[in-house]
């Protein structure tokens, strides 16, 4: 069996290995994907991107989607609810299998050539490269890049010892239009009352609902009660026959044990390995938003393989600097946040939204003011703590 040479092999074209090997492919290097299933697929996903995505994605991006978000519901209860409205969107809800068709799509496109249904056996480091072995066929690249998921064979075989937090989501489809209740029309729920270290979710879809419950802290990993107690309780969900979940991992970003400071976990490059996406563990460690950061750190690893392959001697640790001033801040506070959020009972939720109304739904609103690109975490923490302080002093 020949081997088959490219400038870069792409492992896994979801959105953050289509994204790049797109940017790559523009850029004239010669790019192999290859994809253990077949597209368009079904992905396990609630299907949720932030608004400001649409930044960085093609101009045709409205072609795949299912519904448009202008309102927030968040949720401790019936009785317990805080709304945000706003007249541009703050979310986007997709069909995983369409969007990452829609992307693979764009990058064949640009010139990628895509294998699909060959699954990833084994990967080597050499000196001048990386050697990727399939059961179909033997190919060398001068890069790799691992955008196979949170289980990613790369980051297994090609960056050892880098075990990181995963936590435990389970999701359903509703499918019908009969069952797409009016009032989630352009509309999200966020249920904190739906687990006891996490949330619940209800995205709508064009002739349906997405449902689904994440449990964000070790220790209280029962998404399958909590998905139960949900889908039960849910006024909205009532009367609405609910298919049985299917459960996927989240590889949110954890920063390492015992750091000082929450600095960057790192690991994102090993010799002439990169790793993006959910395989890099970048996502939100608050609400498990993973697919914003997926496009966005498919195109900085790109934006750095075509500049090092420039080079005689190339080096792609510019791509882990480039996602540490990204994201690596924004991670560290949203971990902050999420130890606050899940960390707490959720009476004190309750009775920090009753006592302090104001500043409490002024989170919520900057939170939403996020997705759309208008802040970020910094800002939004540094709001928290000026908005908050005041109205402790002034109860005190």
């Amino acid at each position: 069996m020949g081997t088959s040479s490219y400038d870069v092999i792409v492992v896994g074209m979801g959105p953050a290995g289509a994204s790049a090997a797109y940017k790559l492919s523009r850029a004239g290097l010669s790019v192999l994907g290859l994809e253990k299933q077949t597209h368009p697929r079904y992905k396990v996903c609630g299907g949720g991107l932030s608004a400001r995505i649409q930044e960085i994605l093609p101009s045709d991006l409205e072609s795949v989607i299912e519904d448009t978000v202008n309102r927030m519901i968040f949720s401790y209860g019936p009785d317990e609810q805080y709304v945000v409205e706003s007249k541009k969107p703050i979310a986007f809800m997709v069909m995983r299998s369409r969007f990452d068709h829609w992307l693979v799509e764009k990058a064949q496109q640009a010139g990628t050539e895509v294998h699909e249904g060959e699954s990833v056996t084994s990967l080597t480091h050499q000196l001048d490269g990386v050697e990727v072995r399939t059961a179909r066929g033997h190919y060398h690249a001068k890069v790799v890049i691992g955008a196979d998921g949170a289980l990613s064979v790369v980051g297994q075989q090609l960056f050892p010892h880098r075990g990181l937090q995963k936590i435990p989501a389970l999701e359903s489809e509703i499918r019908s239009e009969s069952s797409h209740p009016h009032h989630y029309s352009k509309t999200a729920l966020i249920s904190l009352n739906a687990a006891t270290k996490g949330y619940g979710w209800i995205f709508p879809k064009k002739d349906g609902l997405s449902i689904g419950v994440g449990e964000f802290v070790r220790g209280m990993n029962r998404p399958k009660r909590s998905f139960q107690q949900f889908a039960q309780h849910e006024p909205t969900l009532a009367g609405i026959e609910i298919p049985l979940p299917l459960g996927h991992p989240i590889p949110v970003f954890n920063r390492t044990p015992g750091v000082r400071n929450e600095q960057w976990n790192g690991g994102l490059v090993h010799g002439r390995a990169v790793l993006v996406g959910d395989a890099g563990h970048l996502v939100d460690p608050l609400l498990g938003e993973g697919i914003y950061y997926a496009v966005r750190s498919g195109q900085l690893a790109a934006a750095n393989i075509v500049t090092a392959l420039r080079h005689s001697a190339p080096c792609f640790d510019g791509y882990e600097r480039a996602v540490i001033r990204e994201f690596g801040l924004e991670f560290q506070i949203a971990s902050r946040l999420g130890r606050l959020v899940y960390g707490v009972p959720r009476s004190w939720h309750r009775w920090a939204g009753k006592t302090f109304p104001g500043p409490y739904q002024g989170v919520l609103r900057r939170y939403c003011s996020m997705l759309q690109g208008h802040e970020t975490y910094e800002t939004l923490w540094a709001r928290i703590l000026t908005g908050m302080t005041p109205s402790f002093a002034r109860r005190s």
